[in-house]
């Protein structure tokens, strides 16, 4: 990869996870279960990296409001909105790749 300069860098990394969040809001039907057990990772964890990465710069960011920014409004209405109940097979592969 070419040598970037660090503002460079955050800007191309910003838009990059600009774009996740966009791609995540356009596949609402994509459950955060289905993104843990397939990366290990789901739209709560993003806020959660947004919160620690606040904290480390001492930035006042808590985790309801980094959940609006993940989620594109408030959680508990995407929740209502969005969020399906997990099936017995999604619960069977997150519970199979948490003791895997």
């Amino acid at each position: 990869m070419t040598i970037l300069d660090t503002a460079t860098r955050t800007e191309l990394e910003a838009a990059a996870f600009r774009r996740l969040l966009q791609h995540l809001d356009e596949h609402k039907e994509v459950q955060n279960i289905d993104l843990m057990i397939l990366a290990d990772f789901c739209r709560n964890c993003l806020s959660k990296w947004l919160v620690t990465a606040a904290e480390e710069r001492e930035l006042p960011l808590d985790y309801e409001a980094a959940r609006e920014w993940v989620y594109g409004m408030p959680y508990a209405e995407w929740k209502d909105k969005y969020q399906q109940p997990a099936t017995p097979e999604q619960l069977a592969a997150f519970e199979a790749k948490k003791t895997g």
